[in-house]
């Protein structure tokens, strides 16, 4: 059962009997009806389920009746609330949407493209599949019919600019990132949020351009401001600034319309990690390597909600001081609703502040918080995995919820990837990318993956050709690990000649989303020195030969004593072929080598393998 804690107005009048209004605790969520095969059914809408309090004032457990303990576990992709829906997004693509003030049950969504992203303001919805396409819907988005979902990105004037990396919602406008890194905003503009004079355009009905060379945008569910970064780390934000939200100092303190992206001067120093948007407030995540803690938050706005403690509005984005923030506590997680905000951290800590009328901070009372204080929850089922965890506020509801596919470190994988995987000594392949540049991979590994086919190798050899650095990275990354960050476009061009392995994904993610560096390791210990296998070459190799890499698990004890009498030359000739497939010319092999290796080949059970190490160290032993 997936883990899916809820808090805050509790508006679900058909569903519940009994019921407060307000659920100040958090309490789990479920559905009712969801079977063995979860949301892959297409003829059973999940229903959700009854006898819950309405007034949810401590996080409680929300889930669907008739999930599967054992399966959903992972289903869960991602969580995004409005004000008046909630969208679940699921692992497989499809997605339900829930509308609290109606009478009707939580439906499909009827798109016929995989899903990657949902993201709901107060008065939209808006979609992103993997083929980089955004549906969406609401009453300025499709003003002759606000329930049905249009294709947005296909309205952008420049054809050559409608493939879609990211988008975020508004209170009732959405933000298109394109693939050429530009942003276009769409909806309502009645503050300038979509970065034009709204005394000539009050709306808009088809995407316009707001800015060029951007990487990131960040906006709220109830937010009528936006922010857009460039790759410099460069900040411009327009919108309602009232109390201050845009953080943009004094000068700005009486202009209530930032109509034009103005960029956000005294940054602090490090690098934004994430900001996100309430209505009257924003909190900013910073990351500075030579600070303790490394991550902090920073805040502007409204004096009740920006968790500073003072009894005024700030200006200017300010650093969040507590005793909760510890130095080896990591900031893993945080959102931002209307008017308060959420911190997960990697202690398992929840650390909330501001507004709490509805019991949204989930404290146990509806009490607002001027400073941020710890709230207790529930005992989740995963807490080895607290990196898993996400948050996902609305106008006054809140998600405490386990996503191994939304984790904040996905963004280092490609690095730790290259790292892994880029060793030229174990690498017998090579790539020249558009500007020349060589990317060293492994030729098994590619044939595995691409179909166990030559011809496919080719193929992507071809695209490699016409790809700079890092888009070629982008599509190793998604060779070796299934990282659906790949941007839609090289996801496209490759796809037709990926062999999908849900088992390697899925054990590789388990272990790139664990930051305990011992678990990315199988280390041995020999008398001699103590040898590291990463276990993502292990697992790879395991899947190419049908060995037993899979049961290295954290009990090695009589692993290691196995090892204990081999050579460090035989182990050598033993990890150099199990990364590469391949022995090196210059060894040596003598009778004693061959039989050593006999043991390592045993005990991995390798003897099915193809081509067969015994065999090879024979004939070189022979010659």
């Amino acid at each position: 059962m997936n883990d899916c804690l809820f808090f805050g107005e509790n508006n679900y009048p058909k569903f519940f009997k009994n019921k407060p209004n307000k659920i100040i605790k958090p309490i789990q969520f479920k559905f009712e009806n969801e079977n063995e095969n979860e949301n892959e059914n297409e003829n059973e809408d999940p229903i959700l389920i009854k006898n819950e309090p309405d007034k949810i004032k401590k996080p409680i457990q929300f889930k669907f009746e008739n999930e599967n303990e054992n399966e959903n576990e992972k289903q869960i992709k991602q969580i995004s609330i409005g004000c008046f829906s909630i969208t679940f997004l699921f692992k497989n693509g499809k997605a339900i949407e829930y509308l609290p003030f109606s009478n009707q049950n939580p439906h499909k969504i009827q798109i016929e493209e995989n899903i990657q992203k949902v993201t709901v303001g107060s008065g939209n919805e808006a979609i992103l599949t993997i083929e980089g396409n955004v549906f969406a819907k609401g009453k300025y988005i499709n003003p002759k019919n606000k329930k049905n979902f249009i294709n947005i990105s296909s309205l952008i004037e420049d054809t050559n600019d409608r493939i879609i990396q990211d988008i975020v919602s508004g209170a009732n406008s959405i933000y298109l990132l394109t693939l050429n890194q530009n942003v276009y905003g769409i909806g309502l503009n009645d503050f300038g949020q979509v970065g034009s004079d709204s005394e000539t355009l009050y709306k808009t009905e088809k995407p316009i351009l707001m800015m060029k060379n951007v990487s990131k945008i960040f906006s709220g569910n109830s937010s009528i401001h936006v922010f857009l970064l460039n790759p410099n780390q460069e900040l411009f934000g327009c919108g309602y600034n009232r109390f201050g939200q845009l953080g943009l100092g004094e000068s700005k303190k009486e202009t209530i319309k930032i109509q034009k992206l103005t960029k956000i001067q005294n940054i602090p120093k490090g690098k934004i990690i994430d900001i996100q948007c309430g209505y009257i407030h924003s909190v900013m995540l910073i990351e500075n390597e030579n600070e303790n803690p490394k991550r902090k938050l920073y805040s502007c706005g409204y004096y009740e909600y920006n968790g500073l403690g003072k009894d005024e509005d700030i200006y200017e984005f300010t650093e969040i001081k507590s005793s909760l923030f510890e130095n080896d506590d990591n900031i893993l997680d945080f959102s931002c609703g209307n008017g308060y905000t959420l911190i997960l951290t990697s202690k398992s800590k929840l650390i909330v502040f501001g507004s709490n009328e509805l019991g949204q901070l989930g404290t146990g009372d509806t009490k607002n918080q001027l400073i941020p204080i710890q709230i207790e929850l529930p005992k989740l089922r995963f807490n080895e995995d607290i990196y898993n965890y996400h948050i996902s506020c609305g106008n006054y509801k809140s998600f405490l919820y386990y996503s191994p596919f939304l984790s904040p470190f996905l963004s280092n994988l490609e690095e730790d990837l290259i790292k892994l995987f880029r060793r030229k000594e174990f690498c017998d392949i090579s790539f020249k990318t558009e500007n020349g540049e060589i990317i060293e991979a492994h030729k098994l590994i590619l044939k595995y993956r691409l179909n166990q086919n030559q011809n496919q190798i080719e193929k992507l050899q071809e695209i490699i050709s016409k790809k700079s650095i890092k888009e070629s990275n982008q599509i190793f990354e998604m060779i070796y690990s299934n990282n659906s960050k790949i941007n839609p476009k090289l996801y496209y061009e490759i796809k037709e000649i990926i062999n999908s392995n849900e088992k390697i994904e899925e054990t590789m993610k388990r272990i790139y989303l664990n930051e305990n560096e011992n678990e990315k390791d199988f280390i041995i210990e020999r008398k001699e020195k103590q040898y590291k296998f990463p276990k993502l070459i292990l697992i790879m190799r395991s899947e190419l030969y049908r060995g037993m890499f899979l049961s290295v698990t954290n009990d090695t004890s009589n692993k290691v004593t196995d090892y204990s009498e081999l050579s460090n030359k035989s182990f050598q000739i033993l990890e150099y072929w199990i990364y590469s497939n391949q022995i090196k010319d210059e060894i040596q092999i003598t009778q004693e080598v061959i039989n050593e290796i006999q043991i390592g080949i045993d005990y991995f059970q390798l003897n099915e393998t193809y081509p067969n190490l015994l065999d090879l160290l024979t004939n070189k032993f022979n010659n």
